[in-house]
């Protein structure tokens, strides 16, 4: 068991090591404006866990295929997820000022430079998925996929409930919802990516996202749990923020007890999905390590 452990973590941080450095150079050779691309860089190669890409390049690996040639689909993923934390954080948003233990991106650059970051971020990410050297099929594909998880029908609709649910108590069905579409679909998304990327047919892409589904609210309730019991120096951002914007969250809806039974069963969900791999360990050792996480 142990060594299945170190197995896995090494090549955890392989992939995050071979995402870091396709992401050190997507903008090296272009020409820089104002400090648009520092700022984008600030951003984007700040690190974090990585989740989503990692999701895409073992998924395609899972599928049979080669994780290198997912590669752009994955760190497509990322830009579109910075973009989302970029913007999340601004003043008519979250107004956070800390992220990942460094001042958010409109602290250090300002509102405008920020909002033109992840707005330059989001195009990036289309056009790295036409850089995938796959059959043009699968790249059509793959832009319809990321484009349905992030715009109005999914990550950008989450976000739009998330503000218009301010101030008052949303009931479970709601926070589920809104949960499903900010976390929940950027989350499947990269997974299915990986699907596409290997070739993978429907009913894999169908199982695949099942998998991710249940993962991404596992990952959200968790994420809600550590807001209460984790600390700042942990987490690399303030405490409390879903509180004071009056938000409400699976904690505060359910209580700890009943967030962490949740998370249980969704994890399970979620590894029931993929008896139909021949070999989805890496997958399950992700859900369950993703559901003990305290950062």
């Amino acid at each position: 068991m142990a060594d299945m452990e170190n197995s896995f973590t090494e090549r955890m941080a392989l992939d995050q090591e071979m995402i870091q450095l396709y992401l050190s150079q997507v903008f090296a050779g272009e020409p820089r404006y104002a400090s648009l691309q520092e700022a984008m860089e600030y951003s984007l190669l700040t690190g974090g866990k990585r989740i989503r890409p990692i999701l895409t390049l073992e998924t395609c690996r899972m599928c049979g295929g080669a994780p290198e040639a997912a590669l752009p689909f994955a760190c497509a993923v990322e830009m579109v997820h910075t973009y989302s934390l970029i913007h999340d954080d601004l003043p008519a948003m979250d107004n956070d000022s800390l992220r990942r233990g460094r001042p958010t991106n409109h602290v250090v650059y300002g509102e405008a430079t920020a909002i033109l970051a992840g707005d330059a971020l989001l195009t990036a990410a289309f056009d790295h998925l036409t850089r995938a050297e796959l059959p043009a099929g699968q790249v059509v594909a793959a832009v319809a996929c990321l484009s349905r998880a992030a715009g109005s029908a999914g990550m950008v609709g989450g976000q739009a409930l998330d503000m218009a649910g301010e101030g008052r108590a949303l009931d479970l069905e709601e926070l589920e919802l809104l949960q499903s579409l900010k976390t929940g679909a950027l989350i499947s998304a990269a997974a299915e990516l990986g699907c596409i990327a290997a070739g993978g047919t429907w009913e894999q892409r169908e199982q695949v996202r099942t998998y991710a589904l249940a993962l991404g609210r596992a990952f959200q309730v968790r994420d809600d749990m550590l807001d209460v019991i984790s600390s700042q120096e942990e987490l690399g951002k303030p405490l409390g923020s879903d509180q004071a914007n009056e938000k409400s969250t699976f904690a505060s809806a359910l209580g700890l007890d009943s967030c962490a039974a949740l998370v249980e069963k969704l994890t399970r969900q979620g590894v029931e999905a993929l008896q139909c791999f021949e070999h989805p360990d890496f997958h399950i050792w992700l859900a369950e390590n993703l559901a003990l996480r305290m950062k």
